[in-house]
């Protein structure tokens, strides 16, 4: 196992280097002055160039490149903000409790309707139930979560009354961005668990345990649920990765605090140094969660454990080698 968490750590090294790579290529060549878009119209060309000569702007892309690569990887600095004049670090440090606060309700959400629908449409298919939630995640699935938080501040904040329209600061202002991530999420899980589910409940193996008399709880939650989890846990990871990396949209529409708004203001004011950070971080966060995800594939399934402790005895075959 540890080497397989070594190989896949120095695996990130060359993701990594490519992502920097790519998004700083994007970012020097669009159209825009950062001087220009920061300082404002009533900025003097002097005070431009004392701005591009502070943020060492005025070299061509290699040396720019090659300056940004040296400050990353031999002083682990990811530049200063232009609009904050802050450290990119601690601006994505300081924003990233609230983005992972966010994620973590959303995908707690996401798991509990989408794994219990999952399960109950395929052990019902072609139900009244599995009809209803196969449609609803179909539409879970296409409706865009800006529109969707949209109408939902329409609705509970502005109709009703009951929920603030913006805010994360209390439990109360969670349950709106929650639940406009939490749905779309869900609805993905559960098509995947339905799918898993359907293929597992039909194997041999589970009509033997049903055929020896085991409760049908026990049938679908020990034995059928547990053999379809492999790919329920990819897609957990993956949205659950993907919302760590800042609910971008979302964020924005409730003026919540988190990378996601970070970054579309960077963007707006083309902020490099913040963009190429907040993009640094992303990229590590998906790769870390990647590997949670394949160790997790460890302990899930048997199979895959083997592979990982190749060359290592298991248990049996340490007692089997000591009777004998």
């Amino acid at each position: 196992m540890f080497k397989f968490i070594l190989k896949r750590l120095l695996m990130m090294i060359p993701v990594l280097l490519g992502v920097t790579l790519v998004v700083f290529t994007i970012m020097f060549f669009t159209p825009g002055d950062p001087a220009s878009i920061i300082l404002g119209d009533m900025a003097t060309e002097e005070d431009r160039e004392i701005f591009r000569e502070e943020h060492g702007l005025n070299g061509s892309f290699i040396e720019q490149y090659i300056s940004y690569m040296e400050r990353v990887i031999i002083h682990g600095d990811l530049g200063t903000s232009y609009t904050t004049k802050l450290s990119v670090t601690e601006e994505i440090l300081s924003r990233f409790p609230t983005t992972f606060k966010l994620a973590g309700l959303s995908i707690i959400l996401a798991c509990i309707i989408g794994i219990a629908a999952g399960i109950i449409s395929a052990t019902r298919q072609y139900s009244l139930f599995d009809r209803i939630s196969t449609m609803l995640a179909l539409i879970g699935v296409s409706l865009p979560n800006f529109w969707q938080g949209m109408m939902l501040i329409i609705v509970f904040s502005a109709w009703l009354g009951w929920l603030p329209p913006s805010g994360f600061s209390t439990p109360i202002h969670w349950i709106l961005p929650a639940i406009t991530i939490g749905t779309s999420s869900a609805a993905n899980i559960m098509r995947m668990t339905r799918s898993s589910m359907l293929e597992v409940i039909r194997q041999d193996y589970i009509r033997t345990a049903r055929a020896k008399g085991q409760i049908e709880r026990v049938v679908i939650v020990k034995h059928a649920l547990r053999n379809a989890l492999i790919p329920i846990i990819t897609v957990v990871g993956l949205n659950f990765g993907k919302l760590l990396g800042g609910a971008v949209l979302t964020e924005s529409i409730f003026s919540i605090a988190g990378i996601g708004k970070l970054m579309v203001d960077a963007i707006k004011a083309k902020n490099t140094p913040m963009v190429q950070g907040g993009v640094l971080f992303i990229a590590v966060v998906m790769c870390f969660i990647n590997l949670l995800v394949d160790i997790l594939y460890a302990y899930v399934d048997p199979a895959i454990r083997s592979q990982y402790m190749k060359g290592r005895k298991t248990k049996f075959e340490r007692r089997i080698a000591n009777e004998g």
